[in-house]
């Protein structure tokens, strides 16, 4: 098995000077920088990576704990980070969960056996007091993790929908629905918050039949205005975090000749591509910027500040 002293013999030099060459240490003369590459094309060798590893103390790879790859939103975050990641000479390696508290603690295994030099975690599904003995400056989290000091880089949803619902009343709607992925974890909890607290401050209603819940591509869409079609008092109007899930409710109200924003009123987040396609009145969340910061705040070695990130509306046809 070729190893680098025997780079060293071929190539006339110290296995120290093999081993400077190798891990590109810049005080080596050029004649013996030269030998040594001859000879590790020679040899046809390869570097142990567990070994480079080993002495550094670092993998360079990041792990990213996501629950679904084929969301518009992951998927915007997943690009924010491997961008990071490429500039820093790091490797993605990624923990699909499905939303799995076992899967997901199997990736917090991983960074203790030091398979990975950090995580980042872009949604969650285990509690903060499960996760705490695993959490430290080598961990971030895409939320606002209120109840532990650690790593956060997050949307301030709880102002995003709070200016949605304004944006509603501003445009005569007092009827208002909420479609959401999920009503359990800190970002929905934080958008059920805003909406609550929005309409309980304008004196309006908050009626759970008109909150959908479960809701991630175009079929739950569809099942949206299946369910609000059934409804005796109807919203006139649905916030929807998701833009593919609004492309759905929009797509099923043109099958059934409901009017779009006539009959219904549909405010969207993302501001995904999909959204101008379609004419969404959509806030834009800056989901890959997240990303972004969430790996810078990875390379840290305190616990910076954390950073929060705001939304933005681009008014098109569907309010």
């Amino acid at each position: 098995m070729t190893n680098i002293r025997s780079i060293a013999r071929l190539a006339g030099v110290s296995v120290s000077t093999v081993s400077r060459v190798l891990n590109d240490h810049p005080y080596v003369k050029e004649e013996k920088r030269q030998k040594v590459l001859d000879a590790v094309e020679q040899l046809n060798y390869i570097k142990n990576a567990n070994a480079v590893h080993l002495s550094k103390g670092k993998t360079y790879s990041i792990g990213v704990v996501l629950p679904y790859l084929n969301l518009p939103y992951f998927g915007e975050i997943l690009q924010g980070i491997a961008g990071e990641a490429l500039k820093h000479g790091y490797h993605v390696q990624l923990f699909q969960t499905n939303y799995d508290t076992v899967a997901e603690l199997d990736a917090f295994h991983r960074l203790q056996m030091k398979e990975v030099d950090g995580l980042i975690l872009t949604s969650r599904s285990n509690s903060i007091e499960v996760l705490a003995p695993f959490i430290g400056s080598n961990v971030v989290f895409c939320e606002n993790v209120s109840t532990h000091s650690c790593k956060k880089v997050f949307i301030n949803h709880y102002h995003g929908i709070r200016r949605g619902v304004e944006y509603l009343y501003s445009k005569g709607h007092s009827c208002i629905g909420l479609c959401l992925h999920r009503t359990f974890g800190t970002n929905s909890e934080e958008r059920i918050r805003g909406f609550r607290d929005s309409l309980e401050a304008a004196s309006h209603q908050v009626r759970d039949e008109w909150i959908f819940n479960d809701c991630y591509d175009l079929e739950d869409g569809r099942n949206v205005v299946k369910v609000w079609e059934q409804l005796k008092e109807r919203p006139s109007c649905i916030i929807v975090t998701s833009d593919q899930v609004s492309s759905g409710i929009i797509a099923e109200a043109a099958k059934r000749g409901i009017k779009i924003p006539e009959d219904l009123a549909i405010l969207s987040y993302d501001n995904h591509p999909i959204a101008d396609a379609l004419d969404i009145t959509s806030f834009e969340v800056p989901i890959r910027k997240m990303g972004e910061e969430s790996f810078k705040s990875f390379l840290e070695n305190a616990h910076p500040t954390p950073v929060i990130l705001e939304t933005k509306l681009f008014e098109r046809g569907s309010v």
